[in-house]
């Protein structure tokens, strides 16, 4: 059972990925996001809860080294992809450009 407030908090983050999917750019996937922190374009990665243990903490190390914030979504890869408008699941995002969206700064 999930609380009235995280429900809140996660339609908050679900409607301003999508604002981010129609103005901003980003990246879905393991493979490209590591890309894109390895060259420092990327400004937030969200990782899904269910992202493999050991792939979540590289993907943390190598934002740490490139300072880049990191926000862990409550939902499964499932609702991330969902949350995007794609049919498929991708356990991690990584925003290059937010676009219209305040995603960057509201997301702690």
């Amino acid at each position: 059972m999930v609380s009235k407030k995280a429900k809140k908090a996660m339609e908050n983050i679900n409607s301003r990925l999508q604002l981010v999917v129609k103005s901003g750019k980003y990246v879905m996937g393991y493979k490209a996001a590591m890309k894109s922190l390895r060259l420092g374009k990327s400004k937030l990665l969200i990782i899904a809860n269910n992202c493999q243990p050991l792939r979540k903490s590289e993907i943390e190390y190598y934002a740490m080294l490139s300072k880049t914030s990191v926000h862990h979504y409550s939902g499964n890869n499932v609702d991330l992809g969902t949350a995007c408008g794609k049919v498929y699941g991708a356990a991690v995002l990584s925003i290059i450009e937010a676009g219209d969206s305040d995603i960057i700064r509201s997301v702690p």
